[in-house]
C-alpha cells in the first residue's frame, strides 16, 4: 500500500502510512511543491483541483484523514481536530522529505492550514488562506446568515432557490455520508456568485461531489473551535489571503480580518466569485497565486 520513497513525488495517486493510518494524496504539475487541503471537512478532493496552478506548482492534493481513500480514525466520526490534521500533514512532509513547501488551505482546509502555520512555520515557504477565517462560533454564524440573506435577495424568484436554501439548513441535522452528500449537492448554488447563470459549467461538479460525515467534535465530545486571532499577529510566514466577493461562509469580512492580523500579508478579492474562485475565475485565481509564489520565492 505504501509507495516507494523514490516515487512519492511522481505524478498520480499515492497511499502512504502516517502514524499507522493510510494517507492518500494526488500529485500533478511541476515547480515548487504546494500541499492543498480541501474543505468540509469531508468533501472529496476533486473539486479543489486547479490545473492552472499545476502549470507552475507541483500540486499535492491531500485527502485528509476520514475522507475518500484516506483511513478513518478509530473514533470516527469524532476526533478530526485541527491538531490531528496538522500531525498528518507534518508526517506526510516527513515521508516526502520536503523541508519547506507552500501550503494552500480552502475553507475548513484554511483553518487547518492556519493551525499548521502557527505550529510549523519553519516548514513553510508560503501560506495561501483561501476562503478562510480567523475564528468560528456565533459571530461567524451570524455573518454567514446575513450573507445567505443577501444571496437569497439577489436570486429572488428563481424556482431552484428554496431547494438550495433547504439544503443549507439541513447541514446541521444529517449525520451520515449519504445525507451529507445530498445536502452538499443541494446547497452548492449558494456557494457560487452566479451558479444558475453558469449552470452548464458547474452542473457536473455538483452531481459528482461527495462528502463524508465528520463531526465537529474531538474524541472527548467537545467542539474543535477556531480562534487564531492572537496567534496570527505573530505569524512570519509569507501569506496570501484569497476570497470571493460573494462568498457566504468565509466572505470578505473574514478575509479582511485575516489580512489585518497577519503581518505583511497580501489580500486578493475575486470580484465575480463566491466560495470557489478557482472554478469561477480560474485566470484571476491562478494569477494571484503565481504572483505570490514569485514574491515568496524571491
Amino acid at each position: 500500500m505504501t509507495s516507494e520513497t523514490t516515487d512519492l513525488l511522481s505524478p498520480g495517486t499515492h497511499d502512504v502510512l502516517v502514524e499507522g493510518l493510510n494517507q492518500r494524496y494526488h500529485l500533478y504539475g511541476s515547480g515548487p511543491v504546494c500541499l492543498a487541503v480541501p474543505g468540509g471537512p469531508g468533501v472529496s478532493w476533486e473539486y479543489l483541483r486547479a490545473p492552472a496552478l499545476e502549470e507552475f506548482l507541483t500540486m499535492v492534493y491531500v485527502e485528509p484523514l476520514g475522507t475518500g481513500g484516506s483511513e478513518r480514525l478509530p473514533s470516527h466520526p469524532d476526533g478530526y481536530t485541527r491538531e490531528r490534521y496538522t500531525r498528518g500533514l507534518a508526517g506526510l512532509l516527513d515521508l516526502l522529505a520536503l523541508p519547506r513547501v507552500f501550503l494552500l488551505g480552502h475553507s475548513h482546509g484554511g483553518f487547518v492550514a492556519q493551525h499548521f502555520a502557527l505550529h510549523h512555520a519553519d516548514r513553510l515557504r508560503g501560506l495561501v488562506l483561501y476562503e478562510s477565517a480567523p475564528v468560528t462560533g456565533p459571530e461567524h454564524m451570524a455573518e454567514a446568515a446575513a450573507r445567505v440573506e443577501e444571496f437569497a435577495a439577489r436570486n429572488e424568484g428563481r424556482a431552484e432557490l428554496p431547494a438550495a436554501l433547504a439544503g443549507l439548513q439541513s447541514v446541521g441535522t444529517v449525520t451520515d455520508d449519504e445525507g451529507t452528500t445530498a445536502a452538499l449537492r443541494a446547497l452548492m448554488p449558494v456557494y457560487f456568485a452566479r451558479y444558475w447563470d453558469r449552470e452548464s459549467e458547474f452542473r457536473d461538479l455538483r452531481a459528482q461531489v461527495t462528502c463524508t460525515y465528520i463531526s465537529p467534535l474531538d474524541e472527548s465530545g467537545k467542539p474543535d473551535v477556531v480562534d487564531d486571532r492572537a496567534g496570527l499577529t505573530s505569524l512570519t510566514v509569507p501569506t496570501l489571503v484569497l476570497v470571493g466577493q460573494y462568498d457566504v461562509i468565509c466572505g470578505p469580512r473574514w478575509a479582511q480580518d485575516l489580512h489585518a492580523l497577519v503581518p505583511q500579508s497580501r489580500l486578493v478579492v475575486l470580484n465575480d466569485s463566491g466560495h470557489f474562485g478557482h472554478l469561477e475565475q480560474p485566470a484571476a485565481f491562478s494569477d494571484a497565486v503565481r504572483a505570490f509564489v514569485r514574491s515568496a520565492s524571491a
